[in-house]
């Protein structure tokens, strides 16, 4: 199978015609089916890598032929990126069809910018997981999401964008928004920058809330309130940036395990009256933040011997 048709089946440009030659050619040999989820892979790597813009509407095999397959999935180890395709046979009116379906993992201490198969760009952010079609074929545009993320929603009227997470769901048909909804933690907010969302819960769908710009709605004792956004600092996590505003010295710590991946035990328990303010850039690194901490707080500091620990005494 020649990587034109493959790149545009990825792309969701491929006619039905092709999509059978591709499906048959897949159940032909097991080694056609390797060589199909190799090319996945070098496609989403150079997506993820930021190859692919609107004046690149499809991935150009001389790209393909200039860079090594091998070193695409290097520099995308680099960005600790975790990216796993797979293949599920979907029935519907008696024809058979092969749909990919990807799913990004973001690493603690990282954070990740794509594009959806529909122009949608997004930042992934730490501990963060994004499960998404490689076409969105339906009438739909559905995906997701544990952990947060920030989308910048490819307008569409005819097809409304839905994120799913396990709390509630954020429907759009093009805007700017934020949603942060990690399972581990049981939360769930949604700010709107631009345009409007609808928020549901995801167990009564007919609990939902319209926002406007400068919103936000998140639950509280299980029901969905609305308020207005006091700190736009939190967002600019996509730029490298730990805004925090009134939080307790707890989450404080809890914000510099997800953005350094590390963990850090606290046993200065006079600390947790600390209530603060500031900004940290995630360049500086972990010290440098426990450093202008310790101008506010009365704390010193030490690591286990694997150095993947830090204790607040």
């Amino acid at each position: 199978m020649d990587k034109e048709t493959l790149y545009s089946f990825f792309e969701g440009k491929a006619t039905p015609k092709e999509v059978s030659e591709i499906r048959y050619w897949m159940e032909a040999s097991e080694e056609n089916s390797k060589e199909f989820f190799r090319e996945r892979k070098v496609f989403d790597a150079i997506i993820l890598l930021g190859h692919q813009d609107e004046e690149e509407a499809t991935v150009q095999k001389t790209f393909y032929e200039r860079i090594h397959v091998k070193e695409l999935i290097k520099i995308a180890a680099v960005i600790a990126l975790t990216l796993s395709v797979t293949l599920f046979v979907q029935y519907n009116i008696g024809r058979k069809d092969q749909l990919a379906m990807n799913t990004v993992s973001v690493p603690a201490g990282q954070r990740v910018n794509l594009v959806l198969p529909d122009g949608t760009n997004l930042w992934l952010n730490a501990c963060s997981k994004l499960r998404y079609p490689a076409v969105f074929a339906n009438d739909k545009r559905e995906i997701t999401l544990d952990g947060e993320a920030y989308f910048e929603v490819a307008h569409n009227k005819k097809k409304p964008f839905i994120v799913h997470t396990v709390n509630g769901n954020v429907e759009v048909l093009g805007t700017k928004f934020n949603v942060e909804a990690y399972s581990k933690n049981n939360t769930f907010e949604t700010s709107l920058m631009e345009g409007s969302v609808k928020v549901s819960l995801t167990k009564n769908a007919a609990h939902s809330l319209i926002l406007t710009p400068n919103t936000k709605a998140y639950l509280k004792d299980g029901e969905l309130v609305s308020a207005n956004i006091d700190d736009f600092g939190a967002y600019r996590w996509k730029e490298g940036l730990i805004c925090f505003k009134d939080l307790t010295f707890t989450d404080i710590i809890l914000k510099l395990e997800k953005h350094f991946d590390i963990k850090i035990v606290i046993k200065n328990k006079k600390v947790l009256n600390y209530v603060g303010t500031g900004k940290f850039r995630q360049s500086d690194g972990i010290d440098y933040a426990l450093k202008v901490l310790q101008k506010d707080v009365s704390f010193k500091y030490t690591r286990n011997e694997n150095n993947d620990v830090i204790y607040i005494n």
